[in-house]
């Protein structure tokens, strides 16, 4: 479980922990390239990955808020501009990661299931 948890973190397969689960900026791998693994199964699969990306912005808008008014004091004006800052990039920077939650927790709840298989390595 430990091992799912850093892969995650990393962005990486959460069956083998060896290919990224990023293909490009905001796009996410059909499947693994190593280990063959599904990470989108069907339509709707991605509802999983934007309630986490929607409930961690909720509780980071939440924490800067509580740490203006308690620790900084901010002034409405002040406090405004950061919750507004806060929730337009943070889950634009937060999307991979969403996803890497996501299909690690549907990993460790139901394994991934198998995609294509990858090609074999040597030649033949």
């Amino acid at each position: 479980m430990v091992a799912a948890l850093i892969r995650c973190l990393l962005l990486r397969c959460p069956a083998c922990g060896l290919a990224s689960v990023v293909l490009r900026p905001f796009q996410i791998k059909d499947h693994c390239p190593s280990c063959g693994v599904l990470f989108k199964r069907e339509e709707g699969f991605f509802v999983g990955a934007l309630a986490i990306n929607v409930v961690t912005t909720e509780a980071v808008i939440l924490l800067i808020y509580v740490a203006g008014v308690l620790v900084a004091g901010f002034d409405f004006q002040a406090m405004l501009a950061a919750l507004l800052a806060a929730a337009a990039l943070f889950p634009v920077a937060f999307y991979h990661h969403s996803w890497s939650a996501w299909l690690t927790f549907d990993h460790l709840v139901e394994k991934l299931p198998q995609g294509p298989l990858p090609p074999p390595r040597g030649g033949r």
